[in-house]
């Protein structure tokens, strides 16, 4: 899935020069939690999380002794240092540097100018729809040898059902010499299906058939 595809094309911004009391007017009118700083232009300047407002903002218990922290640019708290991404990014690579370094956004660029926003929000649903867990179905996960060609195999285990499959991921085992495919399949009974794949020698870890766990 590329960026573009995914990101928030209407993005909330906010002007270099304009007060912390706007961002956080805007925050609370917008429902948002991240607004990027952009200048006359509408170039990228930095960015301005609920992090830093509430970092710059004086305690509840003393907002009438300090009215003069609301009337400061918002430059002045703005993170100037951020990662950004392109249009035809991959949405996928975008996970790794939510994980890694913790950002709450990431601002979307094309030729310097801001064009859309992807945040956690848009990351979490875009893992729904490349699992495929936002249609009616049924998650099969199948090990298989770690080598080259078993997702064809499986796969054509699978073809005599005639299957609608949402999805196909794939990820490591604890044992090297195995790896885990998981399926989603148009199914809502994958009883039968389970049954055929042990019949051809495959391991299905997940779902169990019934009376197998209380037999291990």
């Amino acid at each position: 899935m590329i960026v573009q595809n995914m990101m928030q094309k209407n993005v909330v911004t906010i002007h270099e020069n304009e007060t912390i009391g706007t961002a956080i007017q805007l925050m609370l009118e917008k429902d948002i939690r991240n607004l990027p700083v952009i200048d006359k232009e509408g170039d990228l300047l930095g960015l301005v999380t609920d992090r830093e407002v509430k970092d710059a903002s004086p305690s509840i218990f003393h907002q009438n002794e300090h009215p003069e922290d609301f009337e400061k640019p918002v430059s002045s708290i703005m993170k100037q240092a951020i990662f950004s991404a392109h249009p035809f990014d991959i949405a996928e690579e975008l996970s790794t540097i939510f994980y890694e370094h913790n950002v709450s956004c990431i601002p979307v660029l094309e030729e310097s100018k801001l064009v859309g926003l992807v945040t956690e929000r848009e990351m979490l649903h875009a893992f729904i729809l490349l699992t495929g867990t936002h249609q009616p179905g049924s998650h099969l996960e199948v090990v298989v040898p770690n080598e080259a060609g078993e997702l064809a195999k499986v796969a054509s285990v699978l073809k005599d059902f005639h299957l609608n499959i949402s999805s196909v991921l794939v990820y490591p085992s604890h044992n090297e010499r195995e790896k885990i495919i998981v399926f989603r399949v148009g199914t809502m009974n994958p009883l039968p299906v389970i049954e055929h794949l042990i019949d051809n020698g495959y391991e299905v870890k997940w779902p169990p058939v019934p009376g197998e766990r209380d037999e291990k």
